[in-house]
C-alpha cells in the first residue's frame, strides 16, 4: 500500500524532495505539493501529475496525506511540525527545527505529550557516505580516540545581500553543529566566534572553535563568499590517524598546461545520495519501522539551536561563551 506524502514548500529544497518522493521512493507517492505561491506549487505538481495547494495546515489535515515533508522557510518549521504532531502524522522537517531554542522545546514537549516521536529532522549529512565512513573509522578504533574535528563550509556567494555573520552561524553552521555531535558522540560545552576583515562590503567568513565535554576541539569555518563555488570538507583527527572527506569530481580537465576539477555551485549534487537515503529512512519509519537509527530528532534540533544562539553571542561579544543544554529527556534517550 503506497504511503501518500505531502511536500510543503516548492523552492529548491521542496522541488528536490518532491522529485525524490515521486521518482526514488518505491512504496511512496507524491499526493500534494503545497506552497503559498500557487503557481510555484503547480509547476512542480504538473511535472508529477499531482495536486497543488496553498494552505499548509489544511494540507497536513487531509485524509489522503499519510506523512509530510516540510521544506518551507525556516520560521515555518516548528509551527508546521506542531501541526503534524497534532494531526498524528510523521514529518521529515528540513533543518533548522527552529532558530529559537525555546520554540524547539515547544516541539519536544508536544512530542512527549503525544507519547511517541513524530519528527525527523533533515540533518542529512548523517546519511552521507563520507561522514558514515568517518564515524565508522572512529567507532571501529581505526584512528584511535578523537582529538579534533575540522570543518570547512564554503559557498560561492551569500544567498541574500543582507546576509550577516550571525546568519552564517544560525543558517549555515547548524549542519556542522549537528555533525560534530553525531561524529564525536559528545556535547559542545563552549564556543568562540570571530571574523576577519574583508576589503569590500560582503560578509566575511566566521571562524568558530568549540570544545566538547570530552575535551575535544572542533573548528568550523563558514565562508559564504568563497567565490569559487560550493565546498564542504571535514577532517577527523584521532590519536593514531586521521580521516577526511574528499572533494567529489567525476572528471578532470587538462588544458593549456593546467589540470583542473570543477566545484559545484551548491549542495544538491554533493549530497544527492544523502538526501535519497534520508528520505528512504523516513519512508521506512512511516511504514511502521523503528525510528531511524541515524536520524536527527527534535532533541538534536534543540541542541543545534542552543549552540547557534550561543555562537551568535560569542561573535557579538568577542568572548568565549559556555553552551548550556537542558538535561536530555528520557523520551529522547
Amino acid at each position: 500500500m503506497s504511503i501518500k506524502i505531502a511536500v510543503i514548500g516548492a523552492g529548491i529544497m521542496g522541488a528536490d524532495h518532491a522529485r525524490i518522493v515521486a521518482e526514488d521512493l518505491p512504496g511512496a507517492s507524491l499526493s500534494v505539493v503545497c506552497d503559498m505561491d500557487l503557481a510555484r506549487a503547480q509547476a512542480i505538481a504538473d511535472i508529477y501529475e499531482t495536486e497543488a495547494a496553498t494552505d499548509p495546515e489544511t494540507t497536513i489535515a487531509r485524509g489522503d496525506v499519510d506523512a509530510v515533508i516540510v521544506a518551507s522557510p525556516d520560521f515555518t518549521h516548528a509551527p508546521l511540525s506542531l501541526a503534524c504532531i497534532a494531526a498524528g502524522k510523521k514529518v521529515m522537517c528540513e533543518k533548522p527545527l527552529s532558530q529559537s531554542s525555546s520554540e524547539c522545546l515547544g516541539v519536544m514537549q508536544a512530542e512527549e505529550a503525544a507519547g511517541k516521536k513524530h519528527v525527523m529532522l533533515g540533518f542529512m549529512r548523517r546519511y552521507d557516505p563520507a561522514y558514515i565512513q568517518m564515524k565508522r573509522a572512529l567507532t571501529d578504533g581505526i584512528i584511535g580516540r578523537a582529538l579534533m574535528l575540522h570543518n570547512w563550509h564554503r559557498n560561492g556567494s551569500t544567498p541574500a545581500t543582507d546576509f550577516t555573520g550571525a546568519m552564517a552561524i544560525t543558517n549555515s553552521a547548524p549542519h556542522e553543529f549537528d555533525i560534530l555531535r553525531y561524529l564525536l558522540d559528545s556535547e559542545a560545552v563552549s564556543i568562540t566566534a570571530t571574523q576577519p576583515a574583508r576589503s569590500d562590503d560582503k560578509v566575511a567568513p566566521v571562524v568558530m572553535v568549540l570544545q566538547t565535554v570530552d575535551h575535544q576541539i572542533v573548528t568550523i569555518e563558514v565562508n559564504n563568499n568563497a567565490a569559487y563555488g560550493y565546498d564542504v570538507k571535514a577532517e577527523l583527527v584521532g590519536e593514531t590517524g586521521s580521516i577526511a572527506t574528499n572533494h567529489v569530481s567525476y572528471v578532470r580537465l587538462d588544458k593549456e598546461a593546467l589540470k583542473s576539477v570543477g566545484h559545484d555551485p551548491d549542495w544538491r549534487n554533493r549530497y544527492a545520495e544523502a538526501y535519497r537515503q534520508q528520505n528512504r529512512a523516513f519512508l521506512r519509519w512511516v511504514q511502521g519501522g523503528d525510528y531511524p537509527e541515524l536520524a536527527s530528532s527534535s532533541w538534536d534540533g534543540y541542541a543545534a539551536a542552543v549552540i547557534a544562539e550561543t555562537g551568535v553571542k560569542a561573535l557579538e561579544t568577542g568572548i568565549r561563551q559556555d553552551i548550556t543544554l537542558i538535561s536530555k529527556p528520557e523520551f529522547y534517550a
